[in-house]
């Protein structure tokens, strides 16, 4: 009886161990940003002022007011994809741009996705330093010589 029980046991033992380990591998979603009422960028038309594309849309993302021609407003919604310890991989982007004359009256709007862009990295955590590039003969020398100023 004993051993039965133990076979028994064991057998649970690796049922749950592989239900953690699929449970590890299977992808974390998350949504972040904005999110789109579904219809609502086909309510925008051009001439409508901000108030009411904001009654529509809501409140942007981030606007861009350089006012050289008139304001920007920039809808932005991103979904990301993480599987356990890998690296997050944004799998969708939208942005709404809506852009408005001096007068607040929509003058242009469109609606990009993640194959419009491109990803700039605005922080890529590293610091740059004066002189960080060393040509080969230089880091060659520095090997020899040790960390002298000028190498």
């Amino acid at each position: 009886m004993t051993r039965k029980y133990l076979a028994r046991a064991s057998l649970w033992l690796v049922a749950a161990t592989f239900a953690t380990l699929i449970a590890a591998c299977s992808p974390t979603i998350s949504h972040h940003g904005y999110l789109a009422k579904p219809g609502a960028f086909g309510q925008i038309s051009e001439g409508m002022s901000r108030t009411e594309v904001e009654g529509i849309l809501g409140s942007p993302s981030t606007t861009a007011s350089i006012n050289f021609q008139g304001d920007s407003n920039y809808y932005i919604t991103s979904v990301t994809q993480s599987r356990s310890f890998l690296k997050a991989k944004e799998t969708s982007r939208e942005v709404i741009a809506v852009r408005f004359d001096r007068g607040d009256q929509v003058t242009s709007f469109a609606q990009y996705g993640l194959e419009d862009g491109r990803i700039i990295n605005i922080n890529s955590r590293e610091t740059p330093i004066v002189g960080g590039e060393l040509s080969i003969l230089q880091d060659i020398f520095k090997g020899i010589l040790g960390s002298k100023p000028g190498f």
